[in-house]
């Protein structure tokens, strides 16, 4: 683990005992992040991209694996056997801020709450640090005392993010959280998130099926896909030179509006088929069925990974 990693994930499983078998929702996944970089974790609904986070999170222990935080901090155990320092230092935005914001308390007192939990300020000066808050994520004083009813999606959102950071983390986890915004509050929510980062180094995992808000933000791309990573990349590489059929796929499935938008997109490989379950997920490559370009051994061997000249990773039998 190098200085510059803020949190190492290595062989991580997490499975789930239903009344139909056992769901394998992470496999075996391993990545890195680093002090003030954007990591995004991209797949369909059922990769297993937010089991992850809310197991860095702390949500569910995992079944093997290990997850270190800043050199030093196991994350391998659930939240309640974790340091209030540890709770302070990590923290996530939900998907839904309608359903993560307590619709009884007023925005002064959603915010104000880790402040208490965690001690930060006095209780003479807790609102003075809401409201300066409020005004680094975009919003004035007067949002102290509405209601999360009395907002609007990207004003909601933006009060999570607030709440999130007035522990002064240094690691977020961006569950889905600008998909159920309307294109503007997107925008809004995605340039104060950048803004934030710059100004204190904050790292994110942005976990989400979105390759647009991928492209804005992200430093990194991992594709997810049946609970194993296959690809991981730097951004520009990773549009510029997707890799796995899958990657492939995902991206040729992303609505052109311009012609140089349908120039980059890969040609020949459409989106077929469905994820399958994880209940009984494919034996070798997971995508096999569903790749144009299937070999018989993929059908029977899982893929090593294929590390490129410019740390390009891709687990695919095609460049074995």
């Amino acid at each position: 683990m190098g200085d510059n990693t803020i949190l190492s994930v290595s062989g991580l499983r997490k499975y789930f005992q239903i009344k139909e078998g056992v769901v394998k929702a992470v496999d075996g996944v391993s990545f890195s992040v680093k002090y003030g970089e954007t990591l995004a974790l991209v797949g369909e609904s059922g990769s297993g991209k937010t089991t992850t986070g809310h197991v860095i999170m702390g949500f569910y222990t995992p079944d093997s694996g290990e997850l270190l935080y800043k050199g030093s901090y196991n994350l391998a155990v659930p939240m309640k056997k974790r340091s209030l320092e540890l709770k302070r230092d990590v923290q996530i935005v939900f998907q839904d801020p309608g359903t993560s914001l307590n619709p009884k308390h007023m925005v002064k007192d959603i915010i104000g709450l880790p402040l208490r939990i965690h001690r930060l300020v006095n209780s003479s000066t807790i609102y003075n640090r809401v409201a300066e808050l409020l005004e680094f994520v975009g919003l004035g004083e007067e949002f102290m005392f509405k209601y999360p009813q009395e907002l609007g999606g990207g004003e909601k959102q933006l009060v999570a993010i607030a709440r999130a950071l007035a522990p002064n983390p240094s690691f977020i986890i961006l569950d889905e959280s600008t998909s159920a915004l309307d294109v503007s509050s997107q925008a809004k929510v995605l340039n104060t998130l950048h803004k934030i980062q710059k100004e204190h180094n904050l790292s994110y995992l942005l976990i989400t099926h979105d390759l647009g808000v991928v492209r804005n933000i992200a430093h990194r791309v991992m594709i997810m896909y049946l609970g194993k990573i296959y690809e991981e990349a730097p951004t520009d590489e990773f549009f510029g030179k997707p890799l796995h059929p899958y990657t492939q796929m995902l991206l040729s499935s992303i609505p052109a509006l311009t012609k140089e938008d349908e120039e980059v997109k890969p040609k020949g490989v459409e989106s077929v088929g469905e994820i399958p379950s994880a209940l009984s997920p494919p034996k070798g490559c997971r995508f096999h069925t569903r790749c144009p370009f299937a070999k018989p051994i993929c059908s029977e061997r899982e893929p090593p990974d294929i590390v490129t000249d410019s740390g390009h990773v891709v687990r695919c039998w095609l460049y074995e």
